[in-house]
């Protein structure tokens, strides 16, 4: 019953910024940890951050700490990832996805997963 819809991704030169937002449908978002992934063609898709339904526990990957902040507003059903100081090894789809247990990096935790969104980083 869960859609997650990814928007905000774009061309951008190293350096700059961009803001991705998911816009969920659920019975109860806000109990819903709610996770960021990146995949490159031929990569295996990478965790970049993830928050629990309430926004108290937050993690990053290493490759972005203190450059990628992720939140959520519960009364909009969204879920953001601003993303700052961008490189060019951050370009890849970026997926939103969620899932109803505890805080994960692993894919195969989460049941519902967006679209996509295409982030290009250019040197």
């Amino acid at each position: 019953q869960v859609q997650l819809v990814e928007s905000g991704g774009g061309l951008v030169q190293a350096g700059g910024s961009l803001r991705l937002s998911c816009a969920a449908s659920g019975r109860t978002f806000s109990s819903y940890t709610m996770g960021w992934f990146r995949q490159v063609p031929g990569k295996e898709r990478e965790f970049v951050a993830a928050i629990r339904g309430s926004g108290s526990s937050i993690d990053y990957t290493d490759s972005v700490k203190g450059r990628f902040t992720v939140s959520r507003d519960n009364a909009k059903n969204t879920v953001y990832l601003q993303m700052n100081s961008l490189k060019p090894e951050d370009t890849a789809v970026y997926y939103c996805a969620s899932q109803y247990g505890l805080r994960s990096r692993s894919p195969s935790e989460y049941n519902y997963w967006g679209q996509g969104t295409q982030v290009t980083v250019s040197s």
